[in-house]
């Protein structure tokens, strides 16, 4: 807390970068959130059918981007099993799972006063 704190100081914030804004280019994207939640709380290889399934009614080319710019950040794994048809399972990474205890609370905040939201 003490960090969030150094940002009311209008001279740290001028020469330090944001570490939320960061925190939002890596989770940017419509579907980014619940792909990425949906592999922390599986916690286990899944198929890309099944994820897609899970995601709905995300189209797989949205889901194919996510995935790929996750793993090139290090927070899934994809492994590709050379059969016919071929088998794709993705996994959350020790990096990946490092995020629950940031995104845990906003699923508790939407399952405790989302329905407050006015539509």
């Amino acid at each position: 807390m003490a960090e969030l704190l150094t940002c009311a100081d209008e001279k740290n914030c001028q020469h330090e970068p944001c570490p939320m804004t960061s925190f939002i280019a890596l989770i940017s994207g419509k579907w980014a959130i619940p792909i990425i939640y949906r592999l922390i709380v599986i916690n286990e290889p899944v198929r890309f059918g099944d994820l897609l399934r899970a995601a709905a009614p995300i189209t797989q080319k949205e889901l194919t981007k996510q995935l790929r710019l996750f793993e090139q950040r290090g927070l899934v794994t994809r492994t590709v099993y050379a059969e016919i048809p071929p088998r794709v399972e993705y996994q959350i990474t020790d990096l990946g799972l490092t995020l629950q205890s940031a995104l845990a609370p906003l699923a508790d905040w939407m399952r405790d006063y989302g329905n407050r939201l006015k539509r």
